[in-house]
């Protein structure tokens, strides 16, 4: 077995694993920064971001809207997110696919897929 940087190589298998996200689009409400018990500072926030695509019923062209939920734990991002971007700021990012189960207030598991951003690889 080879490892490289980002793949590893087994006997007559390639196993390869990316979990990257890229996203260009506007910032849906102004990012919301909360406290974890630690003390460090957690930023969340909407992106929108839209593909135009033609009907092929009518012809016409329609607009189709993604919200994307963005969570960013990196200190230096969490700074700049709070200083200068709020709802309507054209955003790029980079960042992992996480999801998360957590409990509602009537005791149901509910489960919440995110792009975290979390350390220096995230810009």
């Amino acid at each position: 077995m080879w490892t490289f940087n980002c793949l590893t190589i087994k006997t007559k298998e390639l196993v390869l694993s990316v979990n990257k996200v890229i996203l260009l689009g506007r910032v849906g409400s102004d990012p919301e920064v909360k406290f974890m018990p630690s003390g460090n500072a957690v930023v969340n926030l909407s992106i929108a971001t839209n593909r135009k695509f033609k009907n092929q019923d009518s012809g016409s062209y329609e607009d189709k809207t993604e919200w994307h939920r963005i969570v960013c734990f990196s200190e230096g991002l969490v700074r700049v997110i709070k200083n200068y971007v709020k709802k309507g700021t054209k955003l790029y990012i980079e960042g992992q696919l996480q999801t998360r189960k957590w409990v509602d207030n009537d005791n149901q598991e509910k489960y919440t897929t995110e792009v975290v951003l979390q350390n220096f690889n995230s810009t």
